[in-house]
């Protein structure tokens, strides 16, 4: 039996149609999405990414709102430092993780967004990932010490201890931190604070480099955690046939190219360095490895949208079994419609991988 993890998306954005999901005038409402953590509940998925930007509905509340209505979803909150300040992060989080019986997971985000809107003025690359560093380090500290004391570049507490106190579940001690990015400066911050290093959809070369990089810059910089965890966060466009697959891709990329697939490309310029290693892959070809599609990278895509891994329930597992043997523990995939594709995933796709 496999030990690895399986959520999915839940997009949180108030426009309608998300990477071509249907345009229900109800599509942020609690119910539709209380519906989907239902879904993932009842077809075997672990929780959900809940998809963070300004401009959208505050994550920390949804995750919450379906925390409260839900008895095992576990929301994977994407949240920024710079939005948030250490201390009030980590005294929600772990208020939150108390009243759900230990369901949250975070997601860290130093990607750039609309810093100004929200009073945020955290400068270059070099800065922001330097503060992202910090409140990893503080946040983790005030989940498992109590009378924190830190004064760095970004952050100062004195005497600080959160209530409530996390309680450890197995070899849980705290939430889970997951990173992304793939900038040199970022790479760094993921060796030496994140608990897992979420990629993007590349092919499987790509990720058998970063996984040795990283690991090697954990043992340079003298990492002095457990060891880094790896995730993928990909698109998975599964069908009954191999054939049907295909015809549905390529159908949908048609009608992005057109513009007419709804609101695709989540990632406006300038475009970070994760982000531009996908929408550089179709320039080696429209399939790549055995069926990682990168066509959709040719009119926007954008994150998780830009490379899809496309076959039978049977094509997809073998090919997400490719990452697992590189190391890969923890899968966040997704397709639309997201409410129809949990289901059918989850009872097509999941029981494969479990196998």
């Amino acid at each position: 039996m496999s030990s690895s993890e399986f959520l999915w998306y839940i997009p949180n954005d108030v426009k309608a149609g998300h990477r071509g999901d249907a345009a229900a005038e109800n599509h942020n409402s609690l119910e539709t999405l209380t519906s989907h953590a239902k879904a993932l509940e009842d077809h075997g998925w672990k929780g959900a990414l809940v998809g963070t930007g300004w401009g959208r509905p505050d994550t920390f509340t949804i995750a919450t709102a379906l925390a409260a209505r839900t008895t095992t979803f576990e929301p994977l909150i994407a949240i920024r430092p710079g939005y948030w300040r250490p201390a009030n992060f980590a005294s929600a989080a772990a208020t939150l993780d108390h009243l759900s019986g230990g369901r949250v997971r975070v997601n860290i985000v130093s990607g750039q967004d609309n810093l100004a809107a929200y009073g945020d003025s955290e400068g270059d690359q070099a800065h922001r990932y330097a503060r992202t560093r910090e409140f990893m380090r503080l946040v983790r500290r005030l989940w498992t010490e109590e009378n924190v004391t830190f004064k760095g570049e970004h952050f100062q507490v004195a005497g600080s201890t959160v209530e409530p106190r996390l309680q450890t579940r197995g070899e849980r001690k705290h939430p889970k931190l997951y990173f992304g990015g793939a900038s040199e400066a970022a790479e760094q911050v993921a060796a030496t604070e994140a608990d897992i290093q979420l990629f993007w959809g590349e092919p499987l070369d790509g990720v058998r480099e970063r996984i040795e990089r990283l690991k090697t810059l954990s043992r340079q910089l003298d990492r002095d955690l457990p060891p880094l965890q790896f995730g993928l966060r990909i698109t998975t466009l599964v069908r009954d046939t191999t054939e049907q697959a295909w015809a549905d891709a390529e159908a949908k990329v048609a009608e992005m190219a057109k513009g007419k697939a709804g609101n695709w490309n989540d990632h406006g310029k300038p475009v970070a360095v994760g982000q531009r290693r996908l929408l550089e892959l179709h320039e080696r070809g429209d399939v790549l490895d055995d069926n990682l599609y990168t066509a959709p990278g040719k009119f926007g895509g954008g994150g998780a949208g830009t490379t899809w891994l496309v076959g039978s329930a049977e094509d997809v597992a073998r090919s997400l079994r490719k990452y697992e043997d590189l190391g890969i523990t923890h899968f966040v995939l997704s397709d639309t419609p997201y409410l129809q594709e949990i289901k059918r995933q989850g009872d097509r796709l999941l029981p494969l991988l479990r196998g």
